[in-house]
């Protein structure tokens, strides 16, 4: 299974965005991972569309954005415009999550669906075959630099196995066992011992922010959570 690793420039210095999302290319990371907070869905302010522009100036980088708002679905074309690759909302976010899903994808972009630490797998269910990402929260959304919930690796096995079993691809069924039904995403306290343990469950894309953007290398660190996970 081919590990992705996604910088989280919350952690970078916000007055060198473009800069910040440079460094991330240049150390080979496979996305730059996006956060968007609304003060209201979690308690903290951060970027808008025009930053998700303004970076997707600076670099050529998959834009991987993450929404943590409420009403998603309002914000999805100015965030297209905008530049970003995959768009990621929270289930907990509204009440329209299957025609969220869908415009995001009529969008001709990357739909993910991402679930706070305390909401069942059992919700994940039905709209597997409808995401190309699933994202496990490893921390409570809205801060960088918590500690990693190692309660949420079940999740992940969880998903993993449903992957296997299933083999959902992009709405529709495939025999391949050798190509991952969707991509299964952790962001939260990821360092090279939790990343470890989240491959080992079953995620392919690391989202990683203190760890990478407070190293005096980001390529070294890339690096070293791509090896960390070999030996899975």
């Amino acid at each position: 299974m081919s590990i992705q690793v996604a910088p989280s420039i919350l952690s970078g210095d916000f007055a060198q965005l473009g800069a910040e999302a440079k460094r991330a290319e240049e150390a080979g990371a496979d996305a730059l991972h996006i956060d968007i907070m609304d003060g209201h869905f979690v308690p903290n302010l951060t970027l808008g569309p025009r930053a998700v522009a303004a970076i997707k100036r600076s670099t050529k980088l998959f834009l991987d954005v993450h929404l943590m708002i409420y009403n998603p679905f309002e914000y999805i074309e100015r965030f297209v415009e905008a530049g970003a690759n995959r768009i990621t909302f929270h289930f907990e976010a509204t009440e329209d999550v299957e025609d969220t899903l869908n415009f995001i994808r009529r969008c001709n972009i990357k739909a993910g669906l991402a679930f706070r630490p305390e909401t069942s797998e059992s919700l994940m269910v039905k709209y597997l075959d409808k995401c190309d990402l699933i994202l496990v929260m490893t921390v409570n959304p809205g801060f960088g630099g918590q500690e990693f919930m190692p309660e949420m690796l079940q999740k992940v096995s969880f998903l993993r196995q449903l992957c296997d079993q299933l083999q959902v691809r992009q709405g529709g069924v495939t025999g391949d066992s050798k190509i991952p039904c969707f991509d299964i995403q952790v962001d939260g306290g990821i360092n090279l011992e939790t990343g470890k343990s989240c491959v080992e469950a079953g995620a392919n894309v690391l989202v990683s922010g203190n760890f990478l953007y407070k190293t005096s290398s980001m390529r070294d660190g890339i690096i070293a959570l791509k090896k960390g996970s070999l030996s899975t």
